[in-house]
């Protein structure tokens, strides 16, 4: 049998606990009188920043950050159609991480029935030197995958010299069949997809799901 050209797909995919809980929250408040509202969120920010400082030095939050001041100025309509006057917003947003799930639950736990405060979002996620681990992990399996699966096609004809022409991300291999020259190899990074964030509100974590797909061209002998 002649030269056999073939091309697979590979995929892995690697669950694990999330090490680092990243969380939003915001001090908002509102009223006619600018200055009183401005006043009122930067004392009901206060708290806020202080908790988080202590939580830092502590050791249980990792890191935290705090934007400054947002006021803007909106004028409601009335039921008759007539602008009343100005409401004024102040936004003071916060931003903390966090290394244990536990700690994270007794600050939303401790802070959320403050005035003021409302608890956003929760991005849970890896460290980047294990997401680079977990990453390298993934794409080698998924090669691995590729080269499996080209190797029992080669065995089912009868074929065992198997040789790579190329491998890349999903879609970005190249079209038409490989010419006659030597094997050559092309590696691209993997395409990695990672399910990094929960639901608002929940403090529980799932498994961070971290997977990689690769296409491959393999020549048969």
């Amino acid at each position: 049998m002649s030269e056999v050209t073939i091309t697979v797909r590979g995929e892995s995919e690697a669950r694990i606990a999330p090490e680092r809980a990243t969380i939003h929250a915001s001090v908002r408040t509102d009223g006619p009188d600018r200055a009183a509202v401005v006043e009122r969120a930067l004392a009901l920010a206060e708290p806020v920043r202080t908790g988080l400082a202590e939580r830092e030095d502590a050791g249980t939050v990792l890191e935290w950050t705090s934007k400054r001041l947002a006021v803007r100025a909106e004028r409601p309509w009335n039921s008759e159609g007539k602008r009343l006057a100005p409401v004024y917003y102040a936004t003071v947003d916060f931003t903390a991480t966090f290394g244990e799930a536990s700690e994270l639950s007794l600050w939303v736990s401790d802070v959320s029935a403050w005035d003021g405060v409302e608890i956003g979002w929760v991005n849970w996620h890896l460290t980047e030197q294990t997401r680079a681990r977990i990453e390298r992990n993934v794409a080698t399996a998924a090669v691995g995958v590729a080269v499996t699966r080209a190797e029992a096609y080669a065995g089912a004809l009868g074929l065992a010299d198997i040789r790579p022409r190329e491998i890349a991300d999903v879609g970005l291999i190249s079209p038409g069949q490989p010419g006659p020259a030597a094997p050559a190899f092309k590696a691209r990074e993997a395409a990695f997809a990672a399910a990094d964030s929960a639901p608002a509100m929940e403090y529980e974590p799932e498994e961070i799901v971290v997977s990689a797909t690769v296409e491959a061209r393999f020549t048969a002998r």
